[in-house]
């Protein structure tokens, strides 16, 4: 099935959404990484990083939440967007490379980046999701991770043609944040749990019927799109034009494996899964244990457990749970292995810190959901 990623590939587009950050451009240091375009009473947010597939920096977060705290009380404002500039990405994710650096101690800030940014991202994450103006996201190309999370919990979000939807964290040790024990076990049948502990892309109209996009526009139309966002005074206006534009279709997500997803990804364990993928035996049941196989088996298991609470979570509670979850995850080693393999070395041959699923202690699960020193606080 296309929407199998393969570790290569996966590790190209890690690597050149990461990439950038190490690199001096003089020309592009002057820029600012996020922009804000007026059309009308419609205010947007423009990730400005295209040669990074505009991947998320800690910089890029603060102006998201300087930004949409002074729309939300400019009466003038009706209307909230964001989108992605150079033509591929919404946004392909987060600088998880810089983030590896600072935990691992190599950065030499003593750990603050991997702090601050999983806690500001989250931060700015909720603010999106509990804006009181209408807020329409534009997926028009590769939205992943950290992009997800400016996305997903907002009340629209567009698809077009070019949308390339993933959530790849267990191939890098880490776990679906951003809110991904709150949206995921929300989708259709067991298509989150899926989605989690594989990786696996979902491609345009795919996003819509999944549940991910809220409308499916072709790319070209996005422009008169915005037009009429940029008239519109109400969220009832905001709605109507959205509708109007709307060219999704109805229909199942990921068409004649959605069955087998719904079987096997319904289980009580990953264990299980793959134990029901193996009955199974067929070629796409055979892929996909072959991809599970290649994932950190800590990441799947705190993943699979992670989804289970969040099932009967509120969205604030799950970036709490989340943000425990990352610096459990900086005091462990399959993060730094998993970026080691994929992205910096890019052998594919990621030694975790447990060959098998089994090895992986219920107790072992648990301590990634524990207390931590400070917890992430969340504005009321």
């Amino acid at each position: 099935f296309a929407q199998m990623a393969s570790a290569r590939r996966l590790s190209a587009l890690f690597f050149v959404a990461q990439r950038p950050r190490f690199l001096t451009t003089v020309t592009r240091a002057a820029e600012p990484e996020v922009l804000a375009e007026t059309l009308g009473s419609m205010r947007t947010l423009v990730l400005n990083r295209p040669k990074a597939l505009n991947a998320l920096n800690l910089n890029m977060v603060r102006s998201i939440l300087q930004y949409i705290q002074e729309w939300q009380g400019d009466k003038d404002v009706k209307t909230i967007a964001m989108k992605g500039v150079g033509g591929k990405a919404f946004c392909a994710g987060g600088d998880v490379v810089a983030i590896a650096k600072s935990g691992s101690g190599a950065l030499g800030d003593n750990g603050a980046l991997a702090r601050d940014f999983f806690r500001e991202e989250y931060i700015a994450d909720y603010a999106l999701a509990t804006l009181t103006k209408p807020y329409v996201a534009l997926l028009d190309g590769i939205t992943m991770g950290g992009g997800v999370g400016v996305s997903i919990h907002g009340r629209f979000r567009v698809a077009t043609e070019k949308t390339l939807f993933a959530m790849p964290e267990t191939a890098i040790g880490l776990f679906p944040d951003v809110g991904g024990s709150h949206f995921l076990p929300r989708l259709p049948g067991a298509v989150g749990m899926y989605l989690a502990l594989t990786g696996a892309r979902l491609k345009g109209e795919e996003v819509f019927r999944a549940g991910i996009a809220t409308h499916y526009v072709a790319s070209a139309d996005l422009p008169a799109l915005e037009q009429r966002l940029g008239d519109a005074q109400t969220e009832g206006e905001v709605r109507a034009a959205l509708d109007a534009a709307q060219q999704g279709t109805a229909g199942p997500a990921l068409g004649a494996a959605r069955a087998a997803i719904d079987q096997c990804f319904s289980a009580d364990s990953v264990e299980d899964i793959i134990a029901r993928l193996e009955k199974l035996g067929t070629p796409w049941a055979a892929e996909t244990v072959a991809i599970m196989r290649r994932m950190s088996p800590m990441s799947m298991k705190v993943t699979h457990e992670q989804l289970r609470r969040g099932a009967s979570m509120g969205l604030g509670d799950c970036l709490k749970m989340e943000y425990r979850i990352t610096q459990h995850c900086m005091a462990g080693k399959d993060f730094y292995e998993g970026i080691r393999a994929v992205l910096v070395d890019k052998d594919q041959k990621p030694v975790w810190s447990h060959a098998r699923l089994e090895d992986v202690t219920a107790g072992e699960v648990a301590g990634y959901f524990a207390p931590i020193g400070t917890d992430l606080v969340l504005p009321h």
